[in-house]
């Protein structure tokens, strides 16, 4: 259903003699005001159910050898329109998307220079976005953005879940503080990465998290980040007014501009709800719609794979100790000694596709199949893999026609070391090599800095790169999982072979000495407000040691909590990440793992406090199967949910995984019940979650 209309200054108000428009959203909740204050420069404020979220804030940009874009400017005219649709989307969190907004054009003349800029506002139900447009026009052609001014003046001392701002990582615990506490606490939130650029003892990322005293729940991102650079936050923490920053190429330059040219979206979702945040689809919804003609290849995946061993260090990427240094194409592996725990072998590998087969998974992930990695770190190399040579002890062709006789398709794993110039060189060879062997989808990766040498992760030269890669590989229908990259706008609408990121801090990071309690409980409303996220649960052994003596880390979490992460953390592409042989030990509870769904009908968002709490119920798609996860913070809490969505008249029957009495995320993880039980849309369902614990239900037709 589409229903589109337009109008001329659709509101005009008049505000101490200053005109001004004004938009609110279809229900009547959200309204933004938008003016140009005695300077001529372009300001706005939101309100929620008449209440101020955003206090007057300036917009526009400085430029670089050029008279600046952000004063000087009078309206030329506006435009409104109403705009109503349901599109459905390849997967997601449920199989229809509305698309609803009241839109305000405003067009902007900057009388000193005759340039022209646009800004666009779209009010959704759930928040606002907006972005700057810059028509084809004889005196703005290419230019460069020298700061973003745009500004979220907020009302007060909100409290914040935060990470800091950085040019190269997300891969950080989350800090709740109040605004003004940001400042003595950046040193602490700064932890070790192997690629990290800190700008600003105030600078936070996006998507950041707020809290009022109130009780308004306000989300500051972005949408549709194409040719751009990533958005940062810098707090003025005086006046608790966040500053757009921008993140800088090599010569510290922000983007340049060609016009025509739009901006990406900056986005504000607020709502007294904090379910609605994790319901909200406007990051989506600002982008635009699929460009993939054909998408019957884009299917979800659930897999297996060569990777928690290597990250625990039970095994290695690498084939041999021999080589401390590696010229590809010059090296000679078949005369190197292998040092035995190469996991990517092709034995081991034959176990998991065996395991997969067995168990219903989709796919088999092997990283360290392909040689240069005795060298792969920390040399700034350029020719660091050729993405196509196998190590002698992996035979690409054997496991390829063992996996098709099991009915399991290989993922494919490049690791380009931030050699970012060498991947572009080999892509297209590695893309048709992946056809050429039955290999559908590819984990890449971009550990360490950016090779050419000073480039950032998060500039627009890396940006485009990033999607360089994606619509490369769409052409050759092949799914991607990238991993250290930028994190998800909601390009994935557009292309949704983008099946899955990292771009913030997994369950890797458990292996390298844990992540908070909580975690899990903030990054559904920080990191996955632009995507999915390739998480990688479903660890059962939470004691590394026991996998390797020299690690002491510990996975700060529950079984029960493990296996409701696979309905928290939405994903299409969800790994089993443990090690078969910990899920030979708990096959019940590996059950769950097994039996989720990937893609979904409807989703439900029970329950939810950032920090706290989070309890999910998804409908697997084309079925009458309920899941529901709860994954719960830092304090022992009883969770209460009613199945008033199940379908009146029948009856199911629900296995619960639930925390056991004694459980304890630190001493007794492992600890947990399962129980079956006949439930109805009547029935209402308390449990009891520990301090990183949760649950996690079937609920199947009877």
């Amino acid at each position: 259903m589409k229903h589109k209309k337009y109008l001329l200054l659709y509101t005009l108000l008049t505000i101490f003699g200053v005109k001004a428009q004004q938009v609110s959203s279809p229900g009547g909740n959200i309204s933004l005001e938008f003016s140009i204050n005695s300077e001529g420069e372009p300001t706005y404020k939101v309100f929620y159910k008449n209440k101020t979220v955003i206090k007057s804030s300036k917009l526009g940009f400085t430029l670089k050898a050029s008279e600046n874009l952000n004063k000087g400017f009078e309206l030329l005219d506006s435009e409104t329109a109403t705009f109503n649709e349901t599109w459905k989307p390849v997967w997601g969190e449920e199989s229809e998307i509305r698309n609803h907004y009241n839109e305000l054009l405003v067009r902007l003349n900057q009388t000193t220079t005759q340039r022209v800029m646009n800004i666009r506002f779209r009010v959704f139900n759930e928040g606002v976005g907006f972005r700057y447009e810059f028509p084809e026009q004889p005196n703005l052609n290419h230019f460069v953005i020298e700061d973003e001014k745009t500004q979220f003046a907020m009302t007060g001392n909100h409290n914040a879940f935060w990470i800091p701002g950085d040019y190269d990582t997300q891969e950080y615990d989350y800090t709740e503080s109040r605004l003004s506490e940001i400042r003595g606490l950046m040193n602490k939130s700064i932890t070790e990465n192997l690629s990290q650029k800190s700008f600003s003892s105030t600078g936070v990322q996006t998507a950041l998290m707020m809290k009022t005293d109130e009780g308004l729940y306000i989300n500051i991102h972005e949408a549709a980040l194409i040719d751009f650079s990533v958005l940062h936050l810098e707090l003025d923490d005086e006046n608790f007014i966040f500053n757009a920053w921008l993140t800088p190429d090599s010569q510290g330059v922000k983007p340049y501009m060609i016009a025509p040219a739009n901006t990406p979206w900056r986005t504000i979702m607020v709502s007294d709800d904090a379910r609605d945040i994790l319901a909200s689809r406007i990051t989506y919804n600002l982008n635009e719609p699929c460009l993939i003609e054909d998408t019957s290849w884009i299917k979800p995946v659930k897999y297996v794979g060569v990777w928690w061993e290597m990250i625990t260090g039970k095994s290695s990427w690498a084939y041999t100790n021999d080589f401390k240094a590696v010229k590809l194409g010059v090296t000679n592996y078949n005369k190197a000694t292998p040092n035995g725990t190469h996991g990517a072998n092709n034995k081991h590998v034959k176990e998991l596709i065996d395991f997969a087969a067995l168990h219903g998974f989709d796919g088999v992930l092997v990283e360290g199949w392909n040689v240069g990695w005795e060298d792969w770190y920390g040399h700034s190399k350029d020719y660091v893999f050729d993405f196509v040579t196998p190590y002698p002890d992996f035979d690409v062709d054997e496991i390829q026609e063992y996996a098709k006789s099991k009915g399991v398709e290989m993922i494919m794993h490049h690791e380009t070391s931030s050699s970012v110039r060498n991947y572009e060189r080999h892509l297209d060879e590695a893309y048709k090599f992946m056809k050429d062997h039955g290999y559908n989808a590819v984990k890449s990766g971009y550990v360490g800095d950016i090779l050419p040498r000073g480039e950032n992760h998060y500039s627009q030269w890396m940006i485009n790169h990033y999607q360089y890669a994606l619509e490369k590989a769409a052409n050759y229908k092949i799914m991607v999982n990238a991993h250290e990259a930028v994190r998800p706008t909601g390009i994935a609408r557009t292309y949704p072979n983008l099946i899955g990121n990292e771009a913030a801090r997994g369950t890797e990071y458990q292996a390298f000495g844990g992540s908070k309690p909580n975690h899990v409980t903030v990054l559904p409303f920080t990191r996955l407000i632009g995507g999915p996220m390739d998480y990688t649960p479903g660890i059962f052994e939470m004691d590394i040691s026991k996998l390797n003596s020299d690690n002491k880390s510990h996975v700060n979490s529950t079984i029960a909590n493990q296996l409701a992460l696979y309905v928290t953390m939405y994903s299409p592409l969800q790994m089993a990440a443990d090690l078969p042989e910990n899920y030979n030990r708990f096959l019940d509870a590996f059950q769950f793992i097994k039996d989720v769904g990937l893609d979904w009908d409807r989703s439900l968002y029970l329950e939810a406090e950032p920090g706290s709490y989070i309890t999910i119920a998804r409908k697997a798609k084309g079925t009458n199967n309920w899941f529901i996860g709860n994954v719960n913070g830092k304090q022992n809490r009883e969770s209460n949910i009613s199945l008033d969505f199940l379908d009146k008249g029948k009856t199911y029957v629900a296995t619960v995984y639930a925390d056991a009495k004694d459980a304890n995320y630190k001493t007794n993880p492992q600890a947990y019940t399962i129980k079956k039980m006949k439930v109805t849309s009547k029935s209402n369902i308390s449990l009891k979650s520990v301090e990183a614990g949760g649950y996690a239900i079937s609920i199947v037709e009877e």
